[in-house]
């Protein structure tokens, strides 16, 4: 896998979904059925993705390889109970 320039777009009716895209194909790649679940895409940045960076919520992997192979890679919302724990896992003193 190699390095790839993304455009990543914000939700406007779900807070914390993004959509992972090849700035090359942008939006091209991605179903009409998702955008109209997904609402008209903000762009909240641009990145350089390679698999040695870090993500905040998603394995940059997974979404390098997403991207190759459907276009795109959506990013969900953790559910309530996701975040208490990795809130605890955080507090968690070894």
């Amino acid at each position: 896998m190699e390095k790839k320039i993304c455009s990543v777009y914000r939700s406007p009716k779900e807070e914390g979904m993004y959509l992972y895209v090849d700035r090359k194909n942008d939006l091209k790649s991605v179903p009409e059925a998702l955008l109209k679940r997904f609402g008209k895409p903000e762009l909240a940045m641009t990145l350089v993705l390679t698999p040695e960076k870090k993500l905040a919520r998603a394995n940059v992997k997974r979404v390098l390889e997403m991207i190759e192979e459907q276009g795109f890679y959506l990013q969900i919302p953790p559910r309530p109970d996701e975040i208490m724990q990795e809130l605890r896992n955080k507090n968690t003193f070894m």
